[in-house]
């Protein structure tokens, strides 16, 4: 029986968001570890692993736009081959700061483009009632990567060197776009059936279109109004959180816990492993309590916030305390698990509140969730120098209090916004 194409189109995205994710974490492993040998400072770290998110910042508008325009199929092959090019051609060499830096951006610039191509091609093939699931099985595959990441790179790094993590990642990036070269196809302008385009052409339709896209942006109600703000607030705790572990804690085990990474086996993939099942966990959850009428779907969003907020602020600022790397990955696994299934309050929200402009709302959520990479990792270098400057050892737990403090604080706060300004109700028109 042969495999429908929308289900063929989700799992190749998929794979997608599990590759980019395994060469986020597969840089911050092997520059780390490049960096640390050559004595590079950790101000001077964090400036270099948050480079990428000002490229990643700059393209995701132009990505949505030349998605619709050239077509999202398009679009995600050539930012795959540009990403990979890139990592293939690069040298990892410490000392070659603008050469990493421009190379970075080139990287983050590539990435950007590929979540609204995505989101492009799935608002093509899948079918309304299958979207919440293909959407989070798609997005879920960012944290299996990451935790393959983790898994596997740092022994790749202990027996073929740093170099080796590029030519992996340009490797699986290249093997990547010609599955999708080869078995990707755009949609037919009608209609056939199971499996094929759910986005019908014919003069309604075209009408409706023509209609939505002349339909002016209130930009001024959107960017005014306290529950967008809720998303957003959230959406940067999110990142903040999530970029701060998968940038540094490479060199929390390393420096601050005195652990080899190729030493801890597995046990150092559970932080992302537990963000994709409870990812997942968070999208059932929630569908379960809103079409059994057990909570309205507000309150559903609301709960799920904040309970996946507090959880994780608590982990968070424990993380310090705990000195073997079991307490440190435990508390870690669940700092980053509650967070995902926090996902399923702010991240669906948008889509509530906001149906006709959702993809609006998206970008100025995710555009905030993109500077939260850029302050959090480069902040978080100034202040373990800082730190090390005082205390000339960063295994010293006081080292990393506040490295921690700041995004459970954050998760905190953000709760509380979300509780007070979040609505589940249509508000724009």
């Amino acid at each position: 029986m042969k495999l429908p194409v929308r289900y063929l189109i989700v799992i190749l995205t998929f794979i997608c968001t599990s590759v980019c994710y395994i060469e986020r974490v597969g840089f911050s492993i092997g520059y780390t570890v490049a960096a640390d040998g050559v004595g590079v400072n950790q101000s001077s770290k964090g400036t270099i692993l948050s480079t990428f998110y000002y490229g990643y910042a700059c393209s995701q508008v132009p990505g949505g736009w030349a998605a619709q325009r050239i077509g999202g199929r398009r679009v995600l092959l050539l930012s795959f081959l540009l990403w990979s090019l890139t990592c293939a051609l690069l040298p990892l060499d410490p000392n070659r700061v603008m050469l990493l830096v421009v190379a970075r951006l080139l990287v983050g610039v590539a990435q950007g483009f590929i979540f609204p191509s995505i989101h492009t091609v799935l608002a093509q093939w899948v079918p309304p009632h299958e979207r919440s699931r293909s959407v989070s099985l798609t997005t879920s595959g960012m944290y299996l990567g990451a935790a393959l990441g983790m898994l596997l790179l740092p022994t790749l790094v202990k027996f073929r060197g740093p170099q080796s993590v590029f030519l992996a990642e340009a490797a699986l990036g290249a093997s990547w776009s010609l599955l999708w070269f080869k078995y990707a196809i755009d949609p037919k302008s009608t209609a056939s059936g199971v499996g094929e385009s759910v986005l019908p052409i014919n003069k309604k339709m075209d009408s409706h279109n023509k209609k939505v896209l002349s339909t002016k942006i209130p930009w001024v109600k959107i960017l005014t109004s306290f529950p967008v703000w809720a998303i957003v607030v959230n959406n940067f705790t999110f990142h903040y959180a999530l970029y701060v572990l998968m940038n540094w804690l490479p060199t929390y085990f390393e420096l601050g816990l005195k652990l080899s990474l190729q030493d801890m086996g597995s046990s150092k993939m559970m932080p992302y492993l537990n963000m994709f099942l409870f990812s997942n966990i968070g999208g059932v959850v929630a569908d379960y309590l809103i079409t059994r009428r057990i909570l309205s779907v507000t309150k559903t969003r609301k709960f799920l916030n904040t309970v996946g907020f507090l959880v994780a602020s608590l982990a968070l600022v424990m993380i310090p305390s705990f000195r073997t790397s079991g307490g440190a990955v435990f508390c870690s696994s669940v700092a980053l698990g509650f967070l995902a299934l926090g996902r399923a309050g702010f991240a669906v929200n948008h889509m509530d509140v906001a149906p006709r402009y959702a993809g609006i709302v998206m970008g100025v959520s995710n555009t905030a969730g993109t500077l939260a990479g850029i302050v959090g990792v480069d902040l978080t270098g100034k202040l373990l120098e800082a730190a090390k400057a005082a205390n000339s050892d960063l295994s010293s737990p006081e080292s990393w209090r506040t490295v921690f403090f700041i995004p459970g604080f954050l998760c905190i706060f953000s709760s509380f916004v979300f509780l007070l300004f979040s609505t589940g109700e249509r508000i724009f028109d």
